[in-house]
């Protein structure tokens, strides 16, 4: 379909009524502290850490107190959780470490969101019982393909994790030019199947130097009318929608949730993300408030739950 087009258009209106609908016309900011960078063996191809990518050649991870410091900087400036990012072969029971120390700082009704590998139903009570709330986990397009982890794997996690109380936000990406029809139609299915707290979808970044990047990248146009289609295929049930990174074409179209980002990214090749694509929360939130939409405060209304811890 045209992305200029009166269907495209009619799409995108009936995906921004949706998620007003379900979510009362408001739009949350979460945020993202990635506590360390690394030479990353499952080489998903279009992630910055991937050791075959050769971007980060060491590892390195934030001190506890400087990961504290910014999280509690992300919660002062309003953000409606805050998520711990870590790559795949991140130690878990550091990751742990760090979850615990976050939690004691933190408000007890902030929300934690742990972003991390896949782990199993052990995995899944310890990170709640250290004090979190949710998981990010996506079956990204072309998984196992492009990425050295096989679909199932991603899946066992989501349910491990929805074992355990974890609640899982979920998202359609990364998207690329090269991505067909019946791939996005798998993975919308897909995403709707796992019951997620949100969706939604992102494109995917070029990185410069990478072998994805001469595919380029689908404009933000597209992904407008893309998030249009998944917020409308997952239905009623999820009121939040999401898109990366941050835009005013994703929000009037119905994305009514954004991330802040500092420290590592990858998205990124810079081991600080806040000096070259990550976005503020103020900057996101000005963006959703442009765009016509009520900003929530406090705790996330997407995770809805407590943490044992």
């Amino acid at each position: 379909m045209p992305v200029i087009s009166e269907e495209a258009y009619a799409i995108q209106y009936a995906a921004r009524k949706m998620t007003e609908e379900t979510a009362g016309g408001r739009a949350e900011v979460h945020a993202q502290v990635g506590i360390n960078v690394a030479p990353c063996l499952q080489n998903c191809v279009f992630c910055s850490f991937a050791a075959r990518n050769a971007i980060f050649r060491h590892s390195k991870a934030m001190p506890p107190e400087e990961v504290i410091e910014r999280c509690l900087a992300f919660e002062g400036q309003g953000a409606n959780a805050i998520y711990l990012m870590a790559t795949a072969n991140f130690p878990f029971e550091e990751f742990l470490r760090f979850g615990r120390q976050v939690r004691e700082a933190l408000q007890p009704d902030t929300v934690l969101i742990a972003n991390i590998g896949d782990f199993d139903d052990e995995g899944a009570i310890a990170l709640r019982k250290a004090g979190f709330n949710g998981i990010y986990h996506a079956i990204r397009l072309g998984e196992g393909a492009v990425t050295g982890i096989k679909p199932e794997r991603r899946l066992q996690t989501v349910r491990a994790a929805r074992r355990a109380g974890l609640l899982v936000g979920t998202c359609v990406e990364p998207v690329g030019p090269e991505h067909t029809l019946d791939e996005l139609v798998e993975k919308t299915l897909l995403t709707r199947e796992m019951r997620p707290v949100f969706s939604g979808a992102a494109r995917r970044i070029a990185i410069p130097g990478t072998d994805l990047a001469g595919l380029g990248m689908v404009s933000e146009a597209r992904m407008a009318l893309i998030l249009a289609v998944v917020r409308l295929a997952v239905g009623r049930g999820v009121s939040f929608n999401c898109t990366h990174e941050p835009n005013d074409i994703g929000a009037m179209a119905g994305a009514n949730l954004f991330w802040a980002e500092n420290g590592a990214n990858p998205r990124d090749p810079e081991e600080k993300t806040e000096n070259n694509r990550g976005y503020t929360v103020a900057k996101c939130r000005e963006i959703l408030r442009e765009a016509g939409w009520e900003l929530v405060t406090g705790p996330s209304r997407a995770f809805q739950t407590g943490c044992s811890g």
